[in-house]
């Protein structure tokens, strides 16, 4: 451990625009050491988020403002190599707000908590953390689909649409439609995770398939990219139509004024609600959604896939492959 050293990113600059890897700094420190009650973390997995792209920017009023020099925050899986907290031990593997570094130093506050045996660090990074509970709350509760209900999800292929589709079939809805951005991402969708079909944003008619799909609206929409594809959907609701407001990609990268959507008052003539959350809300019942979420996956009901990508240096392109559409699934990124 003496001759090692913490590697990380820094923030250099907020981003203007589509977030670039000049927007952060490499930089390079001693391995700290663990002081009374503490334990010292090896990072091994990193999982990168889209709302990372507005922590950069100080404008996600939910988590505490990152400032430029910060190690860029992230969520990460690893392993205590040191450790003066008996809660800790040597060998525990945990996950919580570890960064885009090597090393930290942690007491247990503000830690995600302990990566159960069996349980591997990429099934902690998603099913098992925010992405996987983000999606079986934004769905389950807040969208609430019922037997034969229709459902329609957009950013589909990625790490929360693909398990929210699948949460939505599970739970007895009669369709479920994916919006993605390639043929591969649709295919996977329908012939995979079981969508009944799927809508290919970048070829085709994204308003006109809608309506074929949805000729008496959909049930439930939910929302992971905002802008023109959330107002077709709220040109498609039929009465009592949930619409679940989880994330807003298509808005992230943009500057000046945006848009609001211009079909909101069909939430009015359909008798619809609109609903936003933040998962970290509701921490509390994360042991509770594990328990059900397992069981869905052990039963074969409940399919995920990782993008992983290999090596520390690629830490921000993980985190733009985000906004470029290059990855399926959960993007992880292995530093160790």
């Amino acid at each position: 451990m003496t001759d090692a050293k913490n590697r990380q990113f820094l923030i250099a600059a907020r981003p203007k625009g589509m977030v670039k890897e000049s927007d952060f700094r490499y930089a390079e420190t001693a391995v700290p050491e663990p002081g009374e009650g503490e334990f010292l973390v090896h990072n091994e997995i990193v999982a990168v988020e889209p709302a990372l792209r507005g922590q950069m920017e100080n404008r996600a009023n939910y988590a505490a403002p990152l400032q430029i020099g910060d190690v860029m925050r992230a969520l990460g899986a690893g392993t205590v190599v040191k450790s003066n907290n008996p809660d800790f031990p040597v060998g525990q593997k945990v996950q919580g707000l570890f960064g885009f570094q090597d090393y930290l130093v942690s007491d247990g506050k503000g830690m995600i908590g302990r990566i159960p045996d069996g349980v591997s660090g990429e099934a902690a990074l998603y099913v098992f953390g925010g992405t996987g509970y983000t999606a079986y709350y934004g769905m389950a509760e807040v969208g609430h689909p019922k037997a034969g209900d229709t459902v329609l999800v957009s950013g589909a292929a990625g790490a929360v649409g693909s398990l929210a589709g699948q949460i939505a079939k599970i739970l007895g809805a009669a369709k479920v439609v994916g919006i993605a951005g390639s043929d591969e991402k649709c295919r996977w969708l329908t012939d995979e995770l079981g969508f009944d079909a799927a809508i290919n944003y970048k070829t085709e008619d994204v308003a006109a398939r809608v309506k074929e799909l949805f000729p008496k609206g959909m049930d439930v929409y939910y929302d992971n990219v905002g802008g023109e594809i959330l107002d077709i959907a709220l040109a498609n609701l039929a009465q009592g139509a949930r619409v679940v407001l989880c994330g807003g990609i298509s808005r992230y990268n943009k500057e000046g004024p945006i848009e609001g959507p211009k079909n909101y008052f069909n939430l009015v003539y359909a008798r619809a609600t609109m609903t936003g959350f933040i998962i970290v809300d509701h921490v509390h019942r994360y042991r509770e959604w594990s328990q059900i979420m397992g069981k869905w996956i052990a039963e074969g009901k409940l399919k995920y896939r990782v993008d992983m990508i290999e090596g520390f240096e690629n830490l921000p392109k993980g985190l733009i492959r985000l906004f470029t559409g290059e990855n399926i699934g959960k993007q992880l990124i292995r530093i160790a």
